[in-house]
């Protein structure tokens, strides 16, 4: 009987140690397996193809990537989008996006699948704003330039293909921006004067990415952006707007940091 008694009081024990050490590495975070969903969201004037090299690095690590196809004709549609995206992860989702799509992921990040946010050369404001506005305090290179930017009857902008090559993709091979200038998607003009309704790098940890010799937006606005939010921030010299093309590896590996240490 006395030994019955000293196995029960052995066996409680046992478990209570499990238990406590278990509670213990949940409270460390050490217990938390990476994201494994990324969700992949282009800027304007560009589709998600451009993300090709970025998603072929992290499907071969072993990631689900999804990338969101933007109409482009209104923060509204295009945040509608990323949320349908969203809507079919099986899980927690990182979501990343470039230029334009910074503005759109700030407001679909909201969302309850996201548990963190990665930004890439892209626009950042908070509720209320909107990016024409702030990127009049530290205009870029391509505004400055007349004629850089043209805009359709209908209310459509695109960018000159002429300057496409130098201002979109200096470090790109010259065929496939020429290719990228003449394949571009015209972004409705009211996208970049909307302001946000939500801003989830305000509840919610983030990554950015700036590039250093970004035509397109300030690469000062960038880091403006990315301090406010307290993002982990990974400044990528000589880089251009398509830096998301041009080094992929290092764009990956942000995204991959950000997956792997989001829940801790």
């Amino acid at each position: 009987m006395k030994r019955s008694l000293y196995i029960t009081a052995a066996l409680a024990l046992s478990t209570g140690l499990l238990a406590s050490s278990g509670a213990m590495a949940q409270g460390t975070g050490t217990t938390q397996a990476p994201v494994r969903n990324i969700v992949l969201v282009h800027g304007a004037w560009v589709d998600g193809s451009g993300w090709k090299p970025v998603y072929d690095i992290l499907a071969k690590d072993g990631y689900h990537v999804s990338v969101v196809q933007e109409p482009l004709t209104s923060l509204d549609d295009d945040v509608a989008a990323t949320k349908r995206v969203l809507d079919g992860q099986d899980g927690p989702v990182i979501l990343v996006g470039h230029s334009y799509g910074g503005s759109v992921i700030t407001e679909a990040g909201v969302d309850s699948h996201v548990m963190g946010l990665v930004y890439v050369a892209a626009h950042a404001p908070n509720v209320g704003e909107d990016e024409a506005t702030l990127g009049k305090g530290k205009p870029s290179n391509t505004s400055k330039q007349p004629g850089a930017i043209e805009k359709t009857n209908d209310g459509y902008t695109y960018l000159n293909p002429s300057a496409f090559p130098k201002d979109f993709a200096a470090d790109l091979p010259l065929k496939q921006a020429q290719f990228e200038a003449h394949s571009q998607m015209p972004t409705a003009a009211k996208v970049f004067s909307q302001p946000l309704k939500a801003a989830a790098w305000t509840t919610k940890p983030s990554w950015g990415i700036v590039a250093g010799s970004d035509e397109i937006i300030n690469p000062d606005l960038e880091r403006w952006y990315y301090e406010r939010a307290h993002s982990h921030t990974t400044v990528i010299p000589g880089a251009s707007h398509s830096v998301y093309e041009s080094r992929p590896q290092q764009v990956a590996a942000v995204i991959e940091d950000a997956a792997k240490h989001v829940q801790q």
